[in-house]
């Protein structure tokens, strides 16, 4: 008995050395990731590139270049793997995600429409029109799954969002066909890309992306009870309405901003929360942290590795596409039976 006792007062120290072993982890990657490029560039370097202003050429590329494109995967990471987290907890769906519930679709669509219609350039706008999409497309993709006599279930709401996903996509598509400026500024962004990625376009939306993880983070409780089911957390005392809205904002805010920064990159948000429920258990006060490093330790480390591999700058939407959909299908399948 004591044993136990014993061990159970060390799990968090356990899991804080894990957090903190993780963020090396994250550090270590992100610098060897400036490394990565046509032109080689050691990792001291780098590191005096970073801390200096300095005006030589390797300077030049990693603070223009390379700096900023590692602090994109970062933010996207981070964003959406807290997003898919808050996506499933509320929603007791393990297959939620922003791409997949069509919230990313809905965004990258408006941005669309932004570029096409309005001539956008700057990502503050970029950002303005993904909270709309967002909110729009999430909206809607609740209400086709609230029809019917059985409400909203998991199902319904996947099957919705995706959808609404290849819809949205599709009128994407067909608008740019008769655009082709618009196709040169956004081929690459639609996707799901970090290629070319400018400190001022970072720097803008940063702010607006870490301010919802850490909102999320700091709610890490009421997202813990919401995760138990309505029923659950209206018998302790919590109004289950309220926080699903804010909730709510709270993706869309951290969707939102990804795809205005990158475009819209898939399977980050199933993926890592559904890793770190597993290891971590369904305390979110644990989970929400522990999927905000390990989303942007996986975006960083996708869009290293494939640079380092092939030579060829991919978008990082396609290399975390080929870890995801398989990933998705193993899911689906071992959840076929327990969800309806």
């Amino acid at each position: 008995m004591e044993v136990i006792k014993s061990a159970g007062r060390n799990i968090p120290a356990m899991r804080i050395v894990a957090f903190g072993l993780l963020g090396l982890l994250l550090a270590t990657l992100s610098l060897w990731s400036l490394t990565i490029g046509t032109t080689a560039i050691s990792l001291s370097d780098a590191l005096s590139a970073i801390v200096s202003e300095g005006t030589t050429h390797q300077d030049l590329i990693i603070s223009a270049i390379r700096l900023p494109r590692v602090l994109a995967a970062i933010i996207v990471g981070s964003t959406l793997g807290v997003a898919g987290a808050l996506m499933q907890a509320v929603t007791n769906n393990p297959l939620a995600s922003p791409d997949l519930l069509g919230i990313s679709a809905g965004a990258a669509f408006a941005v669309v429409i932004s570029i096409v219609f309005f001539d956008a350039q700057s990502p503050l706008v970029f950002l303005w029109f993904a909270f709309g999409g967002a909110s729009v497309a999430g909206a809607i993709v609740y209400v086709i799954a609230s029809a019917g006599a059985s409400g909203v279930t998991p199902v319904k709401l996947a099957l919705s969002g995706a959808v609404l996903s290849v819809f949205l996509a599709s009128v994407s598509a067909s608008i740019l066909i008769f655009d082709m400026k618009a196709i040169d500024i956004i081929r690459l962004w639609s996707v799901g890309s970090l290629t070319g990625k400018e400190m001022a376009s970072v720097a803008a939306v940063a702010p607006v992306a870490l301010a919802g993880v850490a909102a999320t983070l700091l709610l890490a409780r009421e997202v813990t009870t919401l995760s138990l089911g309505a029923d659950v957390a209206q018998a302790v005392g919590q109004n289950v309405l309220l926080w699903k809205l804010v909730a709510g904002a709270l993706v869309v805010l951290m969707a939102g901003s990804s795809v205005a920064l990158a475009g819209p990159i898939g399977f980050v948000g199933l993926v890592v929360p559904h890793m770190v429920r597993l290891s971590l258990g369904t305390d979110y006060r644990w989970i929400l942290p522990f999927c905000a490093l390990s989303g942007a330790l996986l975006v960083v480390t996708a869009d290293g590795l494939q640079r380092s591999l092939t030579g060829i700058d991919a978008p990082v939407g396609v290399t975390l596409a080929l870890v995801g959909a398989p990933f998705f299908i193993w899911l689906a399948r071992s959840r076929a039976g327990g969800i309806n």
